[in-house]
């Protein structure tokens, strides 16, 4: 039997890595004539340069969200990023000797090894990425239960959502199931335990729509004990899709699920990441607040405030001032009262305030807010006072957010774009839920790095994935406009 792949993007990392760390020994051995020892004597040791080489490329590929278990880019778009990342893990490179000089390993050396990087994991990529969607090692999946709450494994139906596994089919826990699955096309079922027996799986997901009375404890106890693994849809869905599905979580399982954010350790630590890092973005971002300042005030006169504080909900439900670039006319809101901000085509929006936007600029006032304690580098967005009353109402663990601080970036600003309704705010609820879940500096680290991919390509999520529809500009959320499944979880909370 093969050895399952629980992530078989764990393979490209290291491979990646191989073809850039190669890629500088190419280097220095093109750069000295074909001759490594030569190189060595006149610039050091090899080995050391090409392992920090190799760091600074796979940490510039992480910024360009190209190590994303589900990311789908288009041919182009998978070209552009690698160069991009590639270009931005040179620099990271040519900063490190710069602060440790006796690294130093030639410019012409560097170039010759950044163009080695760029084909050799150009070429890695088209080969790899096409092999894990057809990975003959995939964990191999049995879903008992074919209801409508295992029905959500079938709704995973993109390849790139299967990189990791693939469904043997779904055993019926009822005849209500077994009915649901034949008139929903769900499949292939096994009507009882006696088929299994012929059939090789690796790991058993339990989504049974009703589990008093039909939940097979034996039977799971068994296989469980024989090296199958055994877990509940709700923690398969949060690891395959980086998200935590409202609709299949049962009462209690938050309650139970183990969380790291409350830990004093964690706080401690990311609040030093906050004060460090938060400083030192403030002070490299010190051009940039001017060259905003002049296009604010030449587009609007030396009078108009630069500035715009808005009330939103912190830690613990708290209301603090949160500070921006003002990217919408002077009293924009005066009329309307709190809107949603609009995707696109935001009347209130001027244009200067639409390229700081587009790029994430104007958010860097909020380094203020973070070293004042307000927030944090990465946490769940914070929300309007206006809406948040009406959110918590209408969504299921929405009060859930403010057991942490709020953040300038996160795991939901990563994979979804900017919220204009409350389904769109159910959404990025189940981002931030995982956040928390999984809060860690280590995940801090990635999400703050990756953010540089929003920043870059100036949109308003990553590659991850895509929401074309346009914004409405609605006013405040209509609970009664709720989705219907949104509607029936209400009570759970």
């Amino acid at each position: 039997m093969f050895s399952r792949l629980s992530n078989p993007l764990l393979i490209l990392v290291p491979a990646e890595f191989a073809v850039a760390f190669g890629s500088l020994y190419a280097g220095t051995w093109i750069r000295f004539g074909l001759n490594l020892q030569a190189g060595e004597l006149l610039v050091g040791p090899v080995l050391p340069r090409a392992t920090s080489f190799a760091v600074c490329m796979v940490l510039g590929l992480i910024a360009m969200g190209l190590y994303r278990a589900r990311q789908r880019p288009t041919f182009r778009e998978g070209i552009a990023r690698v160069l991009v990342g590639v270009a931005l893990g040179g620099l990271a490179f040519v900063l490190f000797f710069y602060l440790f000089p006796v690294y130093n390993t030639g410019r012409l050396t560097v170039a010759i090894a950044m163009i080695g990087t760029f084909l050799g994991v150009t070429a890695v990529r088209s080969v790899m990425l096409r092999l894990l969607d057809h990975n003959p090692v995939k964990r191999r999946v049995l879903v008992i239960g074919s209801g409508r709450v295992a029905a959500k494994l079938g709704m995973l139906r993109r390849r790139s959502d299967r990189r990791r596994f693939d469904l043997v089919g779904f055993l019926p826990g009822s005849d209500a199931e077994r009915a649901f699955a034949q008139e929903s096309g769900i499949g292939p079922l096994f009507e009882s335990e006696n088929d299994l027996q012929h059939l090789q799986f690796d790991e058993i997901v339990v989504g049974l729509d009703d589990r008093r009375g039909t939940f097979p404890t034996a039977q799971l106890l068994r296989l469980r004990y024989d090296g199958v693994a055994v877990r509940d849809i709700v923690d398969f869905l949060e690891q395959e899709t980086g998200k935590i599905d409202l609709d299949v979580l049962h009462p209690g399982w938050l309650i139970f699920a183990s969380s790291g954010h409350t830990r004093w350790g964690f706080r401690a630590a990311k609040r030093i990441l906050d004060l460090l890092a938060g400083t030192a973005l403030l002070c490299l971002s010190a051009p940039i607040f001017l060259l905003v300042a002049v296009g604010v005030w030449i587009e609007e006169g030396w009078n108009a405030p630069l500035l715009y504080r808005q009330r939103r909900v912190g830690q613990g439900g708290r209301v603090f001032e949160l500070l921006k670039f003002r990217s919408m006319g002077v009293d924009a809101e005066a009329a309307t009262g709190p809107l949603w901000a609009a995707r696109r085509s935001d009347d209130r929006v001027t244009r200067t305030g639409r390229v700081i936007r587009r790029f994430r600029v104007d958010e860097l006032p909020q380094l203020v807010n973070v070293i004042r304690g307000e927030m944090s580098i990465v946490g769940p967005r914070p929300e309007r006072p206006e809406f948040v009353e009406k959110l918590v109402a209408g969504l299921p663990l929405y009060d859930f957010r403010h057991s942490m601080q709020p953040g300038l970036t996160g795991w939901a600003q990563l994979n979804f774009p900017y919220g204009a309704s409350v389904e769109d705010a159910g959404e990025k609820l189940k981002y931030d839920l995982f956040y928390i879940k999984n809060a860690g500096i280590v995940f801090d680290l990635f999400i703050l790095i990756q953010t540089l991919e929003v920043v870059v390509w100036g949109r308003s999520m990553s590659m991850a994935g895509t929401r074309n529809q346009d914004a409405t500009k609605e006013g405040e959320p209509e609970i009664a406009k709720m989705p219907a499944a949104v509607q029936r979880k209400r009570d759970v909370a």
